[in-house]
């Protein structure tokens, strides 16, 4: 069994059996409290009803889809289903200049034989799926590099934000090392750009700035950068395009 469906239904075992025991919802939130505490790669906190959800890898200047982020972002999106609290999800990154960067490389070379790598697939997927079937809207709040398995995690939720800063760029640039999209990318991105703009980007793996992205459909608005004041332009810009993307999702 995969990690992400034995987390689904110990998700589902939980809620019957706190319903069944009749534990409060205080002793809940306690218990989620504490797994938010232990990880390392996703945090959540909630805005009225809108739960904010940060990626910020530690101890790297860029966030990459790794297997423990991919399970963090699993369980933080399995409590804003759960939640009677949460109405939306945003989708943003902690690190300004980076949403994600793509796959972890580490995560594929861990691979022995085919078989586990289409399990690295298989979750990969499973993740998207996620995103894209869930009940309640997610936005993805993109400011600078939205590539490979960045963009994947992007299509999956239901509305893109993008800044257009200088380094806000998107495409699935592993088609340059012979790899194709491997978590849907293939099949939603002809659903947003067209059949001949998906293709362009399969094949020739080129980056798209943020206001091609809008007139392709790839994004479906825009967001100005902010310039320097009392943080650096590029952490103004950040938490900017976070207050648009809650707005948004209200």
């Amino acid at each position: 069994m995969s990690g992400w469906r034995m987390w689904s239904e110990l998700t589902c075992l939980s809620q019957r059996r706190a319903r069944a025991c009749g534990i409060t919802l205080h002793r809940m939130i306690s218990t989620r409290q504490f797994l938010q505490n232990a990880r390392k790669h996703v945090t959540s906190e909630l805005k009225g009803d809108v739960m904010v959800i940060r990626l910020n890898s530690p101890g790297s200047k860029v966030n990459v889809l790794s297997k423990e982020l991919s399970a963090e972002l699993v369980e933080v999106m399995n409590e804003a289903l759960i939640s009677p609290q949460v109405s939306s999800a945003v989708l943003i990154s902690n690190k300004p200049g980076c949403f994600i960067a793509g796959a972890d490389v580490h995560w594929l070379d861990s691979a022995k034989n085919v078989e586990e790598l289409k399990e690295i697939s298989r979750e990969g997927q499973a993740v998207m799926k996620q995103l894209e079937n869930s009940t309640k809207p997610v936005i993805a709040a993109i400011s600078g590099s939205c590539l490979g398995g960045g963009l994947e995690v992007a299509l999956g939720c239901h509305y893109r934000i993008a800044t257009k800063y200088s380094k806000t760029v998107l495409g699935v640039p592993e088609v340059m090392l012979g790899l194709l999209p491997g978590a849907g990318g293939t099949q939603r991105l002809p659903k947003l750009v067209g059949v001949p703009a998906a293709l362009d980007m399969c094949l020739t793996g080129k980056n798209i700035r943020a206001d091609k992205a809008k007139k392709m459909g790839l994004v479906d608005s825009l967001v100005d950068p902010l310039g320097p004041g009392i943080k650096p332009a590029e952490e103004r810009t950040l938490q900017y395009l976070e207050e648009v993307a809650v707005q948004t999702a209200q």
